[in-house]
């Protein structure tokens, strides 16, 4: 079956790109890097939020992706196994993903752990035909039984030794990948220690390396697209302009408040992302279903931010459930990076 994620990119490469080819993920992986902290909080409950377990989890995935408004699913190798065992995709349009590696900053959710606290080194424990086909051997033609797309990520460090070896594994992923007929977007992290620059020079830094990092690299070799901080508008569009072929993502950072949610997917769309690729934003929110619904409405143009924010409410009161903050707080954007832009729009 042809994916939504199939059609929408083929309509971006081919200059026929409108808000409604817009690509929206879930990074439903964070049990990659933080353990039981991973699977949210279910809000339903009147004594409170309480902690999902990982089949509620599950049950949250596999709703997610029957509502099909998004267009990936973005999960650890682990439970994509059991996602299918359930028929999760089975006739779905929206694409299974894996998180193909994980460098060490992506470990900062374990509790009592001091790792965001390193330079991140690069690290990988996924087979790439175990987690295609079930096996380390499979045979040519063999069906797929997990996914052939997953996720990459980097984390430059302005530091000669450690970008250099980064770099190197980066090059061992990608012959395991073209060896395995295995497609993957690249995610390129701010580094999660100071370098000493100011948000404008880090937005030139991360381009720079993204862009040096893959002129070595032919078309076959190419990332299907990147996923990336939001460093500024000015940022974005130098990146997403200097090479249209290049189609840019963002991802969601932080939960942030809910307007930071549409504001930041908002903001995304207008200075060139192509793909906003959100996990904790979607996976901490009191209704991840609603938020989803109105996430495309946001993207596609249909309703601004700010009155996203009102309808979230609006949902919200409807399900009885009660939010985590009042919508006078709820209204505010909170992520420093967002608000000179939006000031400008309002």
């Amino acid at each position: 079956m042809t994916t939504r994620m199939d059609t929408k990119l083929t309509n971006i490469r081919e200059g026929r790109y409108k808000p409604t080819d817009f690509l929206i993920a879930d990074a439903k992986d964070a049990d990659a890097g933080a353990g039981a902290a991973c699977t949210g909080f279910d809000h339903t409950d009147a004594s409170g939020p309480r902690q999902r377990t990982r089949a509620e989890f599950l049950d949250q995935i596999d709703a997610l992706v029957k509502q099909d408004i998004l267009d990936i699913m973005l999960v650890s190798v682990s439970n994509l196994e059991l996602l299918h065992e359930r028929g999760t995709f089975e006739g779905s349009a929206v694409k299974p993903a894996i998180r193909a590696n994980l460098s060490t900053d992506c470990w900062a959710g374990v509790r009592h752990g001091t790792y965001r606290d390193f330079p991140s080194q690069p690290f990988r424990s996924v087979t790439i035909s175990r987690a295609m086909t079930g096996t380390p051997y499979p045979e040519p033609g063999a069906p797929i039984t997990g996914t052939d797309l997953g996720l990459y990520s980097v984390t430059f460090l302005n530091d000669l030794e450690r970008d250099t070896h980064a770099l190197e594994e980066f090059l061992v992923f990608r012959e395991e990948a073209q060896a395995n007929n295995f497609r993957y977007f690249y995610e390129v992290f701010n580094p999660n220690i100071d370098i000493g620059m100011d948000q404008e020079q880090l937005g030139q830094y991360l381009n720079d390396m993204i862009l040096s990092s893959l002129a070595g690299l032919t078309k076959a070799e190419r990332p299907e697209f990147l996923k990336i901080p939001f460093n500024g508008p000015k940022a974005l569009e130098e990146l997403a302009s200097f090479d249209p072929s290049l189609i840019v993502g963002i991802l969601g950072g932080g939960a942030g408040t809910t307007r930071d949610t549409f504001e930041l997917l908002s903001q995304g769309e207008r200075y060139g992302a192509r793909v906003a690729l959100f996990g904790r934003k979607i996976n901490l929110a009191e209704s991840p279903l609603h938020l989803v619904a109105l996430m495309r409405q946001v993207v596609d143009g249909a309703i601004a931010p700010e009155e996203a924010v009102r309808a979230y409410h609006g949902e919200l009161q409807k399900l009885g459930i009660k939010p985590l903050r009042a919508l006078g707080d709820d209204r505010i954007v909170t992520e420093d990076v967002l608000k000179t832009a939006a000031a400008k729009a309002a």
